[in-house]
């Protein structure tokens, strides 16, 4: 094969061993402020700037658990080890503060883990915490049965009633805690108005926007304090890593300490960081998280829309659908409304018939991912909350909305409630 000849021009060709000439390298670019720019552009560029040595537009995995000194405490970009800060980590860190508008970001090894770093460093025993009367099963029992052991006590509220929060509050309450969209039931609070009563009350205002993403919904710039995720969900998108992440502004905690720094010592204090395998992961499934909303949006709402027609079916809980009595408030604080649907049966007996016959919905717990998952909270996601207050129907099924082809997820909700007696 003839190879082409040198441009004159152009001067030499590299070949892999070349250097370039002295003097001719571009000076190395500083970070740059990406909070300006659109979504996506944060997305992929927040915290992935080329690296300034090889050019390499995507960040590095960096494995090390600890980091050579130059001297007794000269320390090389402020790394001495991994669990107190790691390149990737801080990676991610940056694009999730960049995506949700907030002063840090902290990742850490699961969603709960972060909702642990958070509760433990903004509260002390005899204190009080708001939360949501259809809350996340592994948030109620990590506040039900972990800390209330520590002293912390809860009270459950409807938080799409503002007023039934504000009375709910005490002269202990250092936090409401809100989920929007919630989980499994999809129900909507107004953040705007939560922040209010939250702050009205000397308490901080965390949001937990899993179901929302950063692309959907901006908490902190709602009034929010912290924005909470398990970025095990959509963030990462793919169902191959666990994680959570926390946000923060500049709130200030009870005790008069920026929340970020006070965040920032609890996470190394304790320790379940996010790995640098993680960490990676979740920042990659960042960078298309836009698309792949938008594709979840869509498919969810045709979804949503085809059941509430099913005679099988006798409610469909979507925030996207006008009957939906959080309707009004998403349309105003979200950009779309998510790519979860919950629906009720006629009874238990036809949510178990139901997920335990589709062929392209795969019976599993978790959501988010590029495929469509179902599952049956009150036996299994949310089966800590039997018996509580916060018990979910029986008869409730949860639907995670993926990426396929949705005439085929259509058809496979039809075959699946086939013969199902009408609701």
């Amino acid at each position: 094969m003839t190879q082409p000849q040198d441009d004159p021009q152009d001067g030499p060709r590299a070949t892999g061993d070349e250097t370039a000439e002295p003097g001719h390298a571009p000076p190395a670019a500083g970070p740059t402020d990406w909070s300006a720019s659109g979504f996506s552009t944060r997305a992929i560029h927040a915290g992935s700037e080329p690296d300034p040595q090889t050019g390499a537009v995507v960040p590095s995995v960096h494995v090390a658990t600890t980091f050579a000194q130059d001297g007794v405490g000269g320390l090389r970009a402020g790394y001495e080890y991994s669990r107190s800060a790691n390149p990737t980590r801080d990676a991610l860190q940056e694009c999730l503060a960049a995506l949700e508008g907030g002063r840090a970001g902290f990742a850490f090894a699961s969603g709960l883990a972060a909702e642990d770093a958070l509760l433990r460093a903004v509260l002390v025993p005899g204190d009080h915490v708001v939360i949501p009367d259809d809350a996340y099963g592994g948030t109620f029992r990590l506040i039900s049965k972990v800390l209330a052991r520590w002293g912390v006590e809860h009270t459950a509220v409807d938080l799409s009633d503002p007023s039934a929060v504000a009375a709910a509050t005490t002269d202990r309450t250092r936090l409401v805690w809100c989920e929007t969209p919630t989980n499994p039931l999809l129900g909507i609070a107004d953040v705007s108005a939560l922040a209010r009563v939250a702050h009205g009350a000397g308490a901080l205002l965390a949001v937990d926007s899993t179901f929302a993403t950063p692309y959907l919904q901006q908490a902190l710039s709602l009034g929010a304090d912290v924005v909470v995720h398990s970025t095990t969900k959509y963030c990462g998108g793919h169902s191959d890593v666990v994680g959570g992440a926390l946000v923060v502004g500049d709130a200030v905690a009870p005790g008069g300490e920026p929340l970020a720094e006070l965040l920032a010592f609890h996470q190394n204090a304790m320790g379940a960081v996010a790995g640098p395998f993680d960490a990676w992961l979740v920042l990659r499934g960042l960078k298309t998280l836009a698309v792949r909303m938008e594709r979840h949006c869509d498919s969810a709402e045709r979804v949503a829309a085809h059941l509430e027609a099913h005679p099988a079916v006798r409610e469909v809980l979507y925030p996207g659908l006008p009957g939906h009595p959080g309707h009004d408030v998403a349309a105003r604080q979200m950009r779309r409304f998510g790519g979860m649907v919950s629906v009720r049966l006629a009874d238990e007996a036809a949510a178990l018939e139901l997920c335990s016959s589709t062929r392209v919905f795969t019976l599993a717990e978790s959501l988010g991912g590029v495929e469509s998952l179902v599952e049956h909270p009150a036996r299994m996601t949310h089966a800590s909350a039997a018996g509580s207050p916060l018990e979910v129907p029986a008869d409730l099924v949860r639907l995670s909305v993926g990426l396929e082809e949705v005439e085929d997820l259509l058809a496979d909700l039809d075959q699946a409630l086939e013969g199902a007696a009408p609701a």
